[in-house]
Formats: C-alpha cells, sequence, structure tokens
C-alpha cells in the first residue's frame, strides 16, 4: 500500500507518505468505499491508478500519514531524492551549505527511514524556482525538520549544482527469526508498534516477497520458501523486483505466514596468518614470511551452525587443502616457506544446513616469500658471542683501573720511605759536632 499511500500524499501537496495504519469506520459513523488500486508510485492522483471498486465491510479504514513540510524528490525511493520544504504552500530546495548531518538526521527519521548514508549538493539534479532562504541548525533530536532552529543565510544565493540531495537507508522494519541467521527464518515487519508476521494468500506472491525479504537485508538470493503458521499480521504481495516490503501491496487479512531460507546464511570467515619463529613481517603490498621459516593460516567463524569444513584455496594453483571444523576455526601448518607458497589465499566455509548445502569465502590473504635472514640458530650464535664480548669488556674496563692504582700506591709507598731515610740521615748531621762531620765526609 506504499505505492498507493505516495500517490495519495502527492495528490494531496503533502510530501512523502511516513505511516499506514487502518482504524474503524464505526465509532464516529462514516462509510467507506472498498478500492483494490494498484499503482507505479509514479502517478499524479489516485484515479489514474488502476482502480477496482467493490463494497467495503464497514469496519475499517485506512489512514496514511504525510511527511506534510519535508520530501524527497526524484530519487530512487521514498529514502532518496533531493530534500525540498514546504515554505508558502510551494515546495523550494535547501542549499548544501545550508545542510548538515545533524539536520539529514532528523528528515530521514521524519520520514521513517534509516541513518543518513549519503548528503551531496546536486546529488539529484536541481530544484526549479527558488531555494529555502534558511539555515537549519537542527541537533539530531527532533522529530520535524521545521522543529530545528533556522538562521539568516549568510548568502542568499544558491549556487547551481548545490541543491542537496539525501540517500538515507532503508529502514530496520524487516527480519527473519527462528533460523539461528539473519538470513534464515519466519518473516515479520515492525508496523505500529510491533513485530507482526507476513502472510502471503498464494505460492508466487510467497516467492516473490521472499525475493523481496533476502534482498532488502542484503542475505543474496532466495534458497527455499516453506509456508507456516496464520500470520499476526497482513498480506504482502510483491513484484518480486521491488528493493524493500515498503513498497509493495499489503492489505489486512489474515494469511499464513512462511519460512524464508536466503543464499547468503553464512557469515563471512576470517583468515588470519601467524608463526611461532618470528619468520613473518609486514611488508608494503601485505604479509611476508622468510624462506625457510614455519607459519599458519587460520580459518574461523562466527558460531552459527555446529560442523562445517575449511577449505583452503590458493590462487593460482589448484592445490587445495580441506580441514574439519572445531570449536568453529581450522589451522593449516607449512613447515617451511619456499617460493611456492607465494600467492593469494582464500578460507572457504562450507556446511549442510536446513537440508542444502551453503558457503561463505572470506576475503583475499596476499602473502610473499622473502630473502630469509641468518638462519635462527646463527642468529642464537650471535646473540650469544656479543653478550659474552660485553661482559669481556666490562670486566676488562673494571679491573684495568684497579689493578693501576694498586701499583701507584705501592711505588708512593717506596718514595715515602726513602724520605723518610734521608730525613733522618740530614738529622743526625745536623747534630754532629765539626770533627764528626769531616770523618764522616771522609767515609763517604
Amino acid at each position: 500500500m506504499m505505492r498507493q499511500a505516495k500517490v495519495v500524499c502527492r495528490e494531496l501537496d503533502c510530501g512523502n507518505p511516513v505511516a499506514e495504519s487502518r482504524g474503524p469506520l464505526i465509532k464516529d459513523g462514516r462509510k467507506g468505499v472498498s478500492l483494490f488500486s494498484r499503482c507505479s508510485g509514479d502517478e499524479s492522483s489516485i484515479r489514474q491508478c488502476d482502480i477496482i471498486p467493490g463494497v467495503c465491510n464497514g469496519k475499517y479504514y485506512h489512514h496514511v500519514t504525510c511527511s506534510e513540510s519535508v520530501r524527497l524528490v526524484d530519487g530512487a525511493g521514498l529514502c532518496s531524492g533531493r530534500v525540498e520544504v514546504k515554505s508558502n504552500q510551494s515546495w523550494v530546495s535547501v542549499c548544501e551549505a545550508d545542510f548538515d548531518r545533524q539536520d539529514a538526521e532528523v528528515v530521514c527519521g521524519e520520514l521513517g527511514c534509516g541513518a543518513p548514508a549519503a548528503l551531496q549538493g546536486g546529488l539529484y539534479g536541481e530544484g526549479e524556482g527558488q531555494t529555502w532562504d534558511k539555515e537549519f541548525q537542527c541537533k539530531g533530536k527532533e522529530s520535524l525538520l521545521l522543529d530545528c532552529d533556522t538562521s539568516d543565510r549568510e548568502n542568499n544565493t544558491c549556487l547551481p549544482g548545490n541543491a542537496v540531495g539525501l540517500t538515507c537507508s532503508e529502514p530496520d522494519d524487516v527480519r527473519l527469526v527462528g533460523g539461528g541467521s539473519r538470513c534464515a527464518g519466519g518473516v515479520e515487519r515492525y508496523d505500529q508498534g510491533e513485530w507482526r508476521t507476513v502472510g502471503a494468500d498464494a505460492e508466487q506472491r510467497m516467492n516473490n516477497t521472499a525475493a523481496v525479504v533476502c534482498r532488502q537485508l542484503g542475505c543474496g538470493s532466495t534458497v527455499s520458501v516453506t509456508p507456516g503458521n496464520t500470520s499476526k499480521w497482513s498480506l504482502v504481495s510483491c513484484s518480486g523486483s521491488e528493493s524493500s516490503l515498503r513498497k509493495c501491496w499489503r492489505s489486512y487479512y489474515l494469511y499464513p505466514g512462511f519460512t524464508v531460507i536466503c543464499s547468503d546464511l553464512l557469515v563471512q570467515p576470517n583468515i588470519s596468518l601467524t608463526d611461532s619463529m618470528g619468520g613473518v613481517s609486514r611488508g608494503h603490498q601485505g604479509p611476508e614470511v622468510y624462506r625457510g621459516y614455519s607459519f599458519t593460516i587460520t580459518c574461523s567463524t562466527q558460531p552459527q551452525y555446529p560442523g562445517g569444513s575449511f577449505l583452503l584455496t590458493f590462487t593460482g594453483s589448484n592445490r587445495t587443502q580441506t580441514q574439519q571444523a572445531v570449536n568453529h576455526s581450522a589451522a593449516f601448518l607449512f613447515p617451511a616457506a619456499d617460493d611456492s607458497h607465494q600467492g593469494t589465499y582464500r578460507c572457504v566455509y562450507d556446511n549442510y544446513v536446513f537440508s542444502h548445502n551453503f558457503s561463505s569465502e572470506s576475503e583475499l590473504l596476499s602473502l610473499t616469500i622473502t630473502a630469509s635472514p641468518l638462519p635462527a640458530f646463527i642468529i642464537i650464535i650471535v646473540v650469544v658471542l656479543l653478550i659474552l664480548l660485553t661482559a669481556i669488556t666490562t670486566s676488562y674496563l673494571y679491573y684495568k683501573p684497579t689493578r693501576r692504582q694498586k701499583r701507584v700506591n705501592r711505588v708512593s709507598s717506596m718514595d715515602l720511605y726513602v724520605n723518610d731515610m734521608e730525613m733522618v740521615s740530614l738529622s743526625s748531621r745536623a747534630e754532629a759536632g765539626p770533627g764528626e762531620e769531616r770523618a764522616a765526609q771522609g767515609t763517604e
């Protein structure tokens, strides 16, 4: 029904559709008419849609909420386009200089979309006529863009190519539950404040809707679809080409739910390189391993389903290795690296789940084999010799000054002894008489 809602909001000049709901007609005495309509979403009036009139049961009416003051135009869907605001009953573009990411968060939230994904001037063309003459100053928490503070624009002109374009992510309003993976389980959609089961009334509609669900969740293509219990919400009918369930036709009748299994069931595994001898280094082109050194490539994945196996492939060669997953990982040991190991490796995780074979591939790991440094045992010997040489040098520098000091001390003692003897001799001569002094000289 979102396509019809888009046409209704456009016809009323009320911006983009934000929400849909239904309510009782009886409480206010109004009567209704049942209109089974098929719209592409591009019509300017609901009358241009393919309408099959019928008799309403008088219980419910369809309620559409439009954004009223802001819209995204010329985009691929309801959550992308050129930002326009309503001013004096006309729609005007917003200049890139007057709009930032916090403003974009408010707009995406007001339109019922996810977080901003792209914000750029000229992204969705130029608007016709005038541009908004204020600068938005949102804090990011406001519920409506016109609730944000504004200030006068410094420059009154907006140059061509600067009309701001905004892409919001699709809202997180679809999920698969009960399958052990975000890409498998029963289909549920968030609507009117709660998660409700999605139903389908025919096999083809169920298959088409399943294809849209897998696409919206980024889970690849549909592998299997099986009917389930009666839904709590509504019929959803898709052509299969829509990007999200928001663009499919819906009605408020109870139909059987269904379970979907998508091709990207398994999460992407990780690949890593380790070594135990210090033979791995980081080069400009990625990891490098020295020739002759051992290395290990480890494949691992997040816990999802038990069992499975890892296949390690080598690009440019038919050489592969396979190991069973133990604790969701496997280690591939290479005892001695040589030139034949240079190349690109990838981990492929395979598992048999829900009666189907699934696989998921890791990123590529490019490995370079380089010239080996000295063998490890020579490095050890060199290190030991360096340690010994350092110890000998330290001992020599310590003990050599000590021996020299002892020698100097010994020589000094002898000099003092001689000096003492001379002093004694001179003293004795001084005390002798003249005759004794001549006798002594004669003796000498």
